[in-house]
């Protein structure tokens, strides 16, 4: 489990524009996508519990501490 949660990444959503599947003030899971990234955007497990790209630019990176990360991670 310890791999997994430093392989996890987590972002708070700042702005929703044109996205109805992500709510502002909210966290995310986020999903490794170098293609993407290169993009400019995310891979984020969404209020629809799947995987979408959203642009970057809505989100900001954040650590939380490895028991949130376990809480967060059981929840999905």
């Amino acid at each position: 489990m310890k791999k997994k949660l430093l392989e996890t990444q987590f972002a708070l959503c700042i702005e929703n524009s044109g996205c109805e599947d992500i709510e502002k003030r909210k966290f995310y899971q986020i999903l490794p996508d170098e293609e993407a990234a290169c993009e400019g955007y995310l891979r984020v497990i969404d209020e629809s519990l799947e995987d979408y790209l959203y642009p970057e630019s809505y989100f900001i990176f954040i650590e939380l501490p490895p028991k949130v990360q376990e809480a967060f991670i059981a929840a999905v």
